[in-house]
């Protein structure tokens, strides 16, 4: 599996750069790995933000904060490691589209995932900020659980193909400090482009990881 360090002279190498670095945390003293120190985690996290990768895919039950808003019942305090909300959700759901319900005589009682009418589970939700910079997560779901992209700083972790997105990416940011002028600009859009066709290829691959059809039961369908 590739280290950060790995990933970094990946990067140079899709600039035509020789060189190559030991360390960026703490920098080892060359312009490159400077660079790479400043640029990584940023290319880093925005690509975790870029799509719901199953590997930084996480589930907690948060702890409950007082509301202090009218308009939502329940506050929870955000997970500090959060890069995304993706959804806040019941305490019994299966997945993010449905609990196991239905009327104990219906014949597709055991069918899994439905969404049958009223039990389509993602609950609304807002995030803010308090004054002293903590996250929380207002909604009117009561024992909500929250599912989130996590900030996953362990490059072993990543898959293939998140690796090589990453580098072309973390190679687009570099490109106008290593290479200079017009140059420099043009290799960094060219390096989105190739980053974008991989990360397409990434997101495919990812979702393709899970194997979730919710079926869809209407209100009159339901009440049969």
């Amino acid at each position: 599996m590739a280290s950060v360090v790995d990933i970094c002279n990946l990067a140079l190498a899709h600039l035509g750069d020789n060189a190559t670095v030991a360390s960026i945390d703490p920098p080892e003293g060359s312009v490159q790995a400077e660079h790479c120190a400043r640029f990584y985690p940023i290319a880093r996290d925005s690509l975790l933000e870029m799509h719901n990768w199953g590997f930084a895919s996480r589930r907690v039950a948060p702890a409950q904060l007082e509301s202090t808003w009218p308009e939502w019942k329940y506050a929870y305090q955000v997970p500090s490691d959060i890069i995304n909300m993706v959804a806040v959700l019941p305490p019994d759901a299966e997945d993010d589209y449905s609990t196991r319900w239905a009327p104990t005589d219906a014949p597709w009682r055991n069918y899994t995932p439905m969404v049958a009418a009223g039990r389509y589970v993602p609950q609304p939700y807002s995030m803010e900020v308090l004054a002293d910079g903590t996250q929380i997560v207002y909604t009117n779901q009561e024992t909500a659980v929250l599912r989130y992209t996590q900030k996953v700083t362990d490059p072993t972790k990543y898959s293939p193909l998140f690796t090589l997105t990453l580098s072309w990416h973390l190679a687009s940011m570099l490109a106008g400090p290593v290479i200079k002028g017009d140059m420099g600009q043009a290799e960094a859009k060219r390096c989105a482009g190739v980053m974008a066709a991989y990360l397409a290829q990434a997101e495919s691959s990812d979702s393709n990881q899970r194997n979730i059809k919710p079926e869809h039961i209407v209100s009159w369908v339901a009440g049969r």
